[in-house]
Parts: C-alpha cells; sequence; structure tokens
C-alpha cells in the first residue's frame, strides 16, 4: 500500500456527494487537499473542518469546470504548497432531466457535456505538465456505469459517461511509457444529490432510493482511495462498484416492489 501523507490531491465538485466523501477519506490518511467547487461556502467549511480534524493542509477555490480560461489561471497560480499534484479527481459532474432527446432542451445537453466531458478535458490538461515534468501523478475519473450501456432519456448523458470512459482509456495509452497512472470508478446507484439535481424533485429522488440499500459515497470514496494506494507499478485501470441489490444498470431488486435505475 503506497502513503499518502502529504500527497497533494485535487478534487474537482468537491462540495458534496461523492468528491466530499473522498476528501474526508483522503485526508484521514494525511493528503493535502485542494477542494474545488461552485459553492465556495460548503468547499470552505469542509477543508476548515479536515483542516482541524486531521492536521493536514487543504485549500479550498471557487471555480466552474467549464470555464478553461479560470480553470487554466486556477492551476497556475496554486501557491507553492499546492503546486505539485499528485492525485487528480476529477469528480465534477451532473445528470439534467431523463427526457428523450426529441423533447430535451439543448440548454441541458450544452451544461452536461461542459461539464461531465470538457470539464474533465480542461482540469486534466492543467494539470497534467508539471506531472508529467515530475514524471509522477495519478488522474482519477469518477465515470459511471451509464458509461457502458444505454436507457431512453439517457441520450446526452450517457454521451458524456462514454466519453468519460473513451478519454481514460485513451489517456492510459497517451502516457505509456511514463510513471503516470489512470483510473476510472464506475459507480452503479449511488444516494447523493444528483438525482435532486437530475429531476429537480427532492421528494422524487428520495422515493427512488426507498426499498432497496443504495452505494454510499463512502463507498465510492474507498474504491477511489484503493486506486490510490497501490503501489507505484500498479495501475488500476477500472473499479464498477454495485449496490447488492443491483446487478447491472437495468437490474435493480426492490422490495416489496421492484424497478430498475438508470444512473
Amino acid at each position: 500500500m503506497q502513503s499518502l501523507k502529504n500527497k497533494i490531491v485535487l478534487i474537482t465538485g468537491a462540495s458534496s456527494g461523492i468528491g466530499k466523501a473522498c476528501a474526508e477519506q483522503f485526508a484521514q490518511l494525511g493528503a493535502n487537499l485542494i477542494l474545488t467547487a461552485r459553492r465556495l461556502d460548503r468547499i470552505q467549511a469542509l477543508a476548515d473542518t479536515l483542516i482541524h480534524a486531521h492536521q493536514i493542509k487543504a485549500l479550498a477555490i471557487q471555480l466552474d469546470v467549464r470555464n478553461k480560461e479560470l480553470v487554466d489561471e486556477t492551476i497556475l497560480q496554486l501557491p507553492a504548497d499546492f503546486k505539485n499534484i499528485d492525485i487528480l479527481v476529477n469528480n465534477a459532474g451532473l445528470a439534467l432531466t431523463t427526457d428523450k432527446l426529441q423533447e430535451a432542451d439543448p440548454k441541458n445537453w450544452d451544461i452536461m457535456i461542459d461539464t461531465n466531458l470538457k470539464g474533465l478535458l480542461y482540469v486534466t490538461h492543467a494539470v497534467l505538465p508539471a506531472m508529467l515534468e515530475r514524471n509522477e501523478g495519478h488522474v482519477i475519473n469518477i465515470g459511471s456505469v451509464a458509461g457502458q450501456d444505454y436507457y431512453s432519456g439517457g441520450n446526452v448523458y450517457l454521451a458524456t459517461k462514454h466519453a468519460a470512459r473513451a478519454i481514460s482509456k485513451s489517456l492510459r495509452i497517451d502516457l505509456l511509457g511514463t510513471a503516470l497512472r489512470v483510473s476510472e470508478v464506475a459507480p452503479g446507484s449511488v444516494e447523493t444529490e444528483f438525482s435532486e439535481v437530475r429531476w429537480k424533485d427532492k421528494e422524487r429522488a428520495k422515493q427512488f432510493y426507498q426499498d432497496f440499500e443504495p452505494l454510499k459515497p463512502e463507498d465510492i470514496a474507498d474504491a477511489v482511495i484503493y486506486c490510490a494506494t497501490r503501489r507505484k507499478g500498479v495501475n488500476i485501470g477500472e473499479v464498477i462498484v454495485f449496490p447488492l441489490a443491483q446487478a447491472s444498470m437495468h437490474y435493480l431488486y426492490k422490495t416489496p416492489s421492484k424497478g430498475e435505475h438508470h444512473p
């Protein structure tokens, strides 16, 4: 197991859910954190809590990953203590509605593509040069089982997650011969703010997760930590994590009723 003590970890979308859980688990293992999200109040409170609890360093930065110029400027202007990023966790992402393509609002397409796909590219592109210069680093992308299958109403969200998976796989090829590692962690059904954002209906999201035990954000963070702590000669390419009640994207067992889940 590779130690994470004093490693610099950048996590996007760290204000809630999987990103927040990743921050907590990395901090427990002594890593120093750069936490980014659009909600500065949340990541600042998280940073303060983790600094106090684990005696680490943590930097909270308000960042919209859709803005390439802002991403580049943010990475360029990092304080000296945080410049050498060891691990990048590309977690920022969202789905907006489950409308069929012919009924969808193209504005939602732009937001999903700009966040889930272009945002991942912008941050990775900004962080890679310093990693390559040191010949050391690890990019961990939070994907989804939605990047490996299809369902009605998924259209553009599915496309972004398929693209994220393709980027993870092709980036490993691009970096072949270096000491850099690339991993993808693909969750099944996880109970976070994700469904509330997608449906804009808190009660609907709550009802969906009834009658089965979904994954917790901590379960996905645990998989991320596993990828990050393997010895240097090992690269975990892909980890798929389901709750026990889910056999695949389309098979989800609910009691007393049954239903399907589209991540």
